[in-house]
């Protein structure tokens, strides 16, 4: 292993010019973790891909544009650095990618659910900034900004040639300054322009939790529940929302995690936690590596909750932990699914902090369902499949973000603009009626 950083000290005597300390140091470590990787690397790697001869050649060409780039205040060591960093991890996939240490910064904010900037969830599709989906109550949302959306343009500047973390950072900034977008709307070829406010967003895990009005659901106690996104206090306050409805005498569930892009695994795994069983096996994931194999059950203690019948809503902004658990209550037979397949974002990423306070952030594995439906690429899809169209959804979610909306105003939503719910209603009314009808004499749903 020692003559490897021996071998790149004769590479950088051999250059036209001294190679100068950042570099060295650099070289010389990735030097040494080039070598301790060549040993564990199988024996029939290709002889020309070891990590000696091609960071030779990238410290080469750090040196070459050092020495003779036309524009010097472009060639510090960090700026190159940093820059073959960012192309090294987008290169592998949308979802890997290099962090500064704002950047980093951002993310920890963003499990705590709280950051600055328009509430728009994005990932790179189709080589395209493309929405998720726009979180409720944030100035996307009530723009009218929907899952699917691709970002053409922000500010003016194209963003073809755009990676994910600088779309984000120009998403992000000031509260109060404005970012124009233009977003082009595959399901009509729509092209628009939106000019949104920078705001503090605070993402509310749980909302609008209370049961349906009796005119929907009939002589039947059917409760609902929204959940935006999985952060660190999601599952303590679902448990809360469920604890309320069980005391109004909720007989059955709708969990809405329609335009829900995920957030934390363990937030998603306590989540399923609330509707099953100890020691569930609700997700697993699957690396190169032994020690991304990892299986993740449900905890051993929890609130003792009966079995009513649940339906989950799902579209295709469901993403992440929104597909976890939606994965995890199909195939367990927990829950009825309606609505549309899900997004298909079901990787495991690793972020690991560097020395600067920097970070990268990469793939590292898989998420299974419990049946072992891989959800990456493919999505979950519905037991019930409900379509909706733009013009339906773009009603609903901007009556639920409008400012002036009433609860009691809900029931002729959903009647008009939101057929997912009624289905959900549907067959959940179905299936107590089924079970009234089955129940032994003596028994009966609790009404």
């Amino acid at each position: 292993m020692s003559d490897c950083p021996v071998g790149l000290l004769i590479l950088a005597r051999n250059m036209k010019r001294p190679i100068a300390a950042p570099l060295l140091a650099c070289l010389l470590v990735f030097g040494a973790l080039s070598c301790v990787r060549a040993q564990d690397e199988p024996a029939t790697k290709n002889e020309g891909d070891n990590g000696y001869s091609q960071i030779s050649i990238f410290a080469k060409a750090i040196q070459l544009i050092r020495q003779d780039y036309v524009d010097g205040n472009k060639t510090s060591y960090h700026d190159l650095i940093t820059a073959a960093l960012k192309g090294m991890l987008s290169s592998l996939d949308p979802h890997s990618q290099f962090m500064d240490p704002g950047d980093f910064r951002d993310m920890q904010d963003d499990t705590r659910s709280r950051f600055n900037g328009l509430g728009i969830e994005v990932w790179m599709k189709n080589g395209l900034p493309t929405v998720v989906t726009a979180m409720e109550d944030t100035p996307a949302a009530k723009a009218g900004i929907l899952s699917g959306d691709q970002i053409l343009k922000i500010n003016g500047t194209s963003t073809e040639r755009m990676d994910l973390q600088d779309a984000i950072n120009i998403l992000r900034g000031p509260a109060g300054r404005s970012v124009t977008l233009t977003l082009l709307r595959p399901s009509t070829k729509e092209i628009k322009d939106y000019t949104l406010e920078r705001t503090e967003i605070k993402v509310q895990s749980v909302k609008g939790a209370r049961l349906l009005d009796a005119e929907l659901t009939g002589p039947f106690q059917i409760a609902y529940i929204r959940l935006i996104q999985f952060n660190e206090p999601t599952a303590e306050e679902l448990s809360k929302a469920l604890d309320e409805l069980q005391k109004q005498g909720m007989q059955a569930l709708i969990l809405d995690l329609r335009n829900n892009p995920g957030g934390l695994l363990n937030s998603a795994v306590d989540v399923c936690a609330q509707f099953l069983p100890p020691n569930t096996k609700v997700v697993s994931t699957q690396g190169r590596v032994a020690s991304q194999q990892h299986d993740y059950s449900t905890s051993g203690a929890r609130k003792e909750r009966p079995p009513f019948p649940m339906a989950l809503l799902i579209n295709g902004g469901s993403a992440s932990g929104a597909e976890i658990v939606s994965g995890a209550l199909k195939d367990l037979h927990r829950a009825i699914l309606v609505g549309e397949t899900t997004f298909g974002k079901g990787s495991v990423q690793n972020v690991m902090q560097l020395p600067d306070g920097s970070a990268v952030r990469f793939t590292t594995a898989k998420y299974y369902t419990p049946s072992r439906q891989i959800i990456q690429g493919n999505g979950v899809t519905p037991n019930i499949r409900v379509p909706m169209t733009a013009e339906q959804e773009r009603t609903l979610f901007s009556l639920r973000n409008a400012d002036n909306a009433k609860p009691d105003e809900e029931k002729d939503i959903i009647k008009a603009k939101d057929p997912q719910t009624l289905r959900a209603i549907d067959a959940l009314k179905g299936v107590m009626i089924y079970a009234q009808q089955n129940a032994p004499k003596g028994e009966a749903v609790k009404k």
